[in-house]
């Protein structure tokens, strides 16, 4: 028997930036988001240059059921070379300034907010694939 899944039909998502992410004018872009779609699940990626996976606080990413999609950080200030003492005053302000940030949309689809795989990549994406929801058969 086939099971069937939501799946709405058009494609047509906003992306709502907050905190740094929205100050950063050059540089890598925080919040860069690709969305796929398969017959059972949903793939995105999203762009988080700055963001340490290992960082305090780290990446928070919540999916409620109506595909809303939240993820909350924070970027960080690099903290300078390793085994420097030196102060530096940046001259060229082109990354994303430090602080916290939220990057939200919306899923083409309801979801199982319950069955979702998140993975921080080591080149800065964020890349989830998260379940379509599945309509209960009769």
């Amino acid at each position: 028997m086939r099971e069937k899944y939501a799946d709405p039909p058009q494609l047509k998502t906003s992306v709502v930036l907050t905190g740094t992410a929205k100050e950063g004018k050059a540089g890598p872009p925080v919040g860069l988001v690709d969305i796929g779609v398969s017959e059972v699940a949903y793939l995105f990626r999203v762009a988080l240059p700055g963001v340490r996976k290992d960082h305090s606080g780290g990446v928070r990413c919540e999916i409620q059921q109506d595909g809303k999609v939240c993820i909350r950080g924070v970027i960080t200030d690099g903290g300078g070379l390793k085994g420097s003492s030196s102060v530096y005053q940046m001259q060229v302000h082109q990354l994303c300034p430090p602080g916290p940030f939220t990057v939200s949309f919306n899923l083409p689809g309801p979801v199982d907010p319950r069955l979702f795989s998140p993975i921080f990549r080591p080149d800065g994406i964020l890349e989830v694939i998260a379940m379509k929801y599945r309509i209960p058969a009769v």
